[in-house]
């Protein structure tokens, strides 16, 4: 990257776009109805709600409950999601290219950031499980800053760092993270292989979908060169 060339920066969501951590979040979920004695939610119900704020997210699932039911029910959740890492048992694997995507976007310059829906004591641990917590140039978080679609996570991700908006680029897996791209004025990248469908994302304002990480380096080129 030349003194000219502006400072760059692509965004992931981590859920579904980074880690396949959707077993571990239907377990969580499972345990969460058990503790309430209650139906277990549908695999497919739950796998629509990745990606937003816990308590949001709890509203989703169990609408007929007052609000404070969904606080409730997102604490419980969250002592689940701890004791099953504290007991080694939550599987998140990497999908397949992201370390090698990560270094070609690095290799240009490209800074790189995360926002997701995961609290900040979630996603550090994840990060490391797999040697990543110091490829992130910034980290947002729903416990920080209000949640997808809302565009907060990264008009805090643009401050941190210094990047325009229009030298910016999110990429996800849902379309609330599309939408959170849009709110804030970011173009952004679905990725087919998560919890929503890529027509979805195409539908809420994705420039391109990825089928897989081998394309996100030209992807993110062709994108930019539109600006």
């Amino acid at each position: 990257m030349t003194p000219e060339t502006p400072l760059q920066l692509a965004i992931f969501d981590c859920d579904g776009t980074l880690v396949d951590s959707q077993n571990a979040i239907i377990t969580a979920m499972n345990l969460t109805c058990d503790s309430y004695n209650l139906d277990r939610i549908p695999r497919d119900s739950i796998r629509r709600i990745v990606g937003l704020p816990l308590e949001i997210a709890m509203e989703h699932l169990f609408n007929a409950q007052p609000s404070r039911f969904h606080h409730e029910m997102a604490e419980t959740y969250r002592r689940h999601f701890r004791t099953m890492r504290e007991n080694d048992a939550v599987e998140e694997p990497l999908f397949p290219g992201v370390v090698e995507a990560l270094d070609a976007l690095e290799s240009q310059g490209w800074l790189l950031g995360v926002a997701t829906g995961k609290a900040m004591r979630g996603l550090i641990p994840t990060l490391q499980t797999h040697n990543l917590e110091n490829k992130f140039t910034t980290l947002q978080t729903a416990c920080r800053a209000r949640g997808k679609p809302d565009p907060e996570m990264v008009e805090k991700a643009l401050a941190e760092t210094g990047v325009e908006a229009k030298n910016a680029v999110v990429i996800g897996d849902t379309t609330y993270d599309i939408l959170m791209a849009c709110n804030a004025n970011v173009k952004s990248i679905g990725v087919a292989w998560g919890y929503h469908a890529p027509k979805e994302l195409k539908e809420a304002g994705a420039a391109l979908i990825i089928n897989t990480y081998d394309e996100l380096t030209e992807a993110i080129n062709t994108i930019m060169k539109d600006e």
